[in-house]
């Protein structure tokens, strides 16, 4: 498995501050989505990054490369709803449990 680190960047610095239904409702799906993938082992953390120039999602995956990565993300609810999200996506050495030497 290799690992990514995702960002999700909201259309507008203020976006966490005065989303309106539509868009609560695009970033309820978009956490089903990553919890679905949580639950499946493809994601080890997300949630919301709480930067005061602009609070954005991040996620670090475990996928099989970056084609599987870019794949996720192009699913992700809120990249799907067209509402002028952008997502960024790094490879990462990331040390988990799992990858630490006993």
């Amino acid at each position: 498995m290799q690992h990514f680190f995702v960002k999700l960047i909201a259309p507008r610095p203020s976006f966490a501050m005065d989303m309106n239904e539509d868009e609560k409702a695009v970033m309820a799906e978009r956490a089903a989505y990553w919890k679905a993938k949580l639950d499946q082992g493809e994601v080890i953390v997300f949630g919301p990054v709480l930067d005061p120039s602009g609070p954005y999602g991040a996620g670090v995956l475990a996928v099989a490369d970056e084609a599987a990565a870019r794949a996720f993300a192009a699913n992700d609810p809120a990249i799907k709803s067209k509402r002028g999200f952008t997502c960024e996506i790094y490879p990462m050495r990331a040390v988990t449990r799992e990858t630490q030497a006993p």
